[in-house]
């Protein structure tokens, strides 16, 4: 989702943090279940998926700077399709994985929008190794939290 998540509509009650996080627990499994499709039809078009470089500060913009991952919804789509594939060879066959999700905050509740934030730790599980992958989300940009990237590639969607 871009930094702002549709909140509620009109004449229904507000979100809560509890809402956020059962939304944030089923993302959460749809990607280490695989289940791509599904996650991406969570996105609304125009969305955006970021993630910078590792250390980069919270606003980091992607036209002015490095990023690992910089998708528009189109491009989003076109990496969920091709991840789905056996063609997709960093991930074939695909990684086991397993998030836990903490510290979920409401950012901001305005006119219909939401900003929502959280903690994350993502492990990765292929070819008899273990990474871990760690950072905050300030949805829909994961803010890795590390000091380096080991292997130094993120072929999983975080």
């Amino acid at each position: 989702m871009s930094a702002a998540a549709t909140m509620a509509k009109p004449g229904l009650a507000p979100v809560t943090r509890a809402d956020v996080e059962d939304f944030l627990y089923a993302e959460a499994a749809l990607l280490d279940e695989w289940r791509l499709s599904e996650w991406f039809a969570l996105f609304a078009p125009g969305s955006v998926y970021e993630v910078p470089t590792a250390g980069a500060p919270d606003d980091a913009d992607s036209a002015k700077a490095l990023f690992y991952i910089a998708d528009d919804y189109v491009r989003l789509r076109e990496r969920v399709a091709r991840l789905g594939k056996r063609e997709a060879h960093a991930e074939f066959p695909r990684s086991r994985l397993r998030r836990m999700v903490s510290n979920v905050r409401i950012l901001s509740a305005s006119a219909g929008q939401l900003r929502a934030a959280c903690n994350l730790v993502c492990y990765r599980a292929k070819n008899g190794k273990v990474d871990t992958y760690f950072g905050h989300a300030l949805y829909k940009r994961v803010m890795l939290d590390m000091d380096l990237l080991y292997p130094g590639k993120v072929s999983i969607l975080l």
